[in-house]
């Protein structure tokens, strides 16, 4: 009797013990971790940064990428706690904020413009709570609120003059991920780099509706290369990733395309067949206003633009080694002409129309 119950009491030991971890676990099926093992769980006595990804995931080798980045520096240089959590749907916004606001972050960025309604509502519910929203700017910011945009249209016309100094067809691609404002930015200042160039260039345009499927991506550059385009600029997350895949295909095929990435330096992806990629410096941004919250310096109210003049953008280092000097020389030409406004590039379809009214 005593034996059986020393066992029974071992049991119940074993079960305390595995409960115990699983709930220091956190349970998290959604979420992930810091590279220093920190989980969502709450503050226990330093600086807590967290983010929230968009649908593209932390590993988008993209814009979610390069603010998870941010963060990681900001670990390492600062010496606070990060976190994230993924979001597998649009749906799991909220629950995530949510999670980061029990959590009692000092600071809670949420990446991609999808985000715009859920954190506003949060951030409304929660005032003493701080917010980082990148790529979404309100009419009138709260003050526990940073909104983080860029002048994408700057860093894409750029890319624009790259293309139309290197396609042998003279048919060059865009692939955007959706059809909204933020895209429409990337495209419309990509085809007025050209049409400055050369506006006898064909754009070919295509959006593959979502930011997540590199295989829609892979189909989609199949049927432009198919239709004579040799350089594909895309805005479209993880689904450009099949667009990579494509070109090196097409090379292997014996065809000589070529690929612009976007957000990061995308060269690693396929170092052949990328001219360039416009570097949107989100990570620098979430560097940045972190050290600044961090400091006690948090600029609630606000909404903040990153552009050429302030390097926010910008073509990435990797495009000297695909594109010739005279080309480089030429887009830092255009480069300083904006940056000195006498170029203001276009964003909308309406301001693309206005500047080229010759062009389709």
């Amino acid at each position: 009797m005593v034996k059986t119950k020393r066992v029974i009491i071992s049991m119940l030991a074993l079960v305390l013990v595995m409960a115990a971890m699983l709930t220091g676990c956190g349970g998290n099926t959604s979420g992930g971790t810091s590279s220093g093992g920190n989980q969502a769980g709450g503050n226990q006595g330093g600086f807590h940064a967290s983010m929230v990804t968009d649908t593209g995931g932390v590993d988008d080798n993209s814009f979610n990428q390069s603010a998870w980045e941010g963060l990681k520096k900001a670990q390492s240089d600062l010496g606070i706690k990060v976190d994230y959590l993924q979001s597998k749907a649009t749906t799991d916004y909220a629950s995530n904020l949510n999670q980061f606001v029990h959590a009692k972050s000092d600071l809670i960025w949420g990446i991609g413009y999808k985000m715009d309604r859920d954190m506003k509502q949060i951030a409304q519910a929660n005032p003493n709570t701080k917010f980082g929203l990148v790529d979404s700017a309100w009419d009138k910011v709260p003050k526990n609120v940073v909104c983080v945009t860029f002048k994408e249209e700057e860093g894409s016309f750029l890319m624009g003059v790259i293309a139309a100094k290197m396609t042998k067809t003279k048919k060059v691609g865009f692939l955007g991920g959706a059809e909204f404002p933020l895209i429409k930015k990337f495209e419309y200042g990509f085809r007025a780099g050209i049409a400055t160039v050369d506006p006898s260039i064909k754009v070919i345009s295509n959006y593959a509706g979502t930011f997540d499927t590199p295989d829609k991506g892979k189909t989609f550059a199949n049927t432009m290369y198919g239709q004579g385009v040799d350089i594909i600029f895309h805005a479209s997350g993880k689904t450009g990733d099949g667009l990579f895949t494509e070109a090196k295909e097409q090379r292997k095929a014996g065809k000589k395309v070529w690929v612009i990435g976007v957000d990061k330096d995308q060269a690693f992806m396929g170092p052949d067949v990328t001219l360039s990629s416009m570097v949107k410096q989100v990570g620098v941004a979430v560097y940045d206003i972190t050290k600044e919250t961090k400091d006690g310096k948090f600029p609630g109210g606000q909404v903040r633009t990153f552009g050429l003049k302030e390097g926010g953008v910008r073509p990435a280092p990797t495009t000297k080694n695909n594109v010739p000097a005279d080309v480089l020389k030429l887009v830092d030409d255009y480069k300083q002409k904006i940056i000195k406004g006498d170029i203001k590039v276009p964003s909308t379809p309406e301001q693309f129309k206005a500047a080229f009214p010759n062009q389709g």
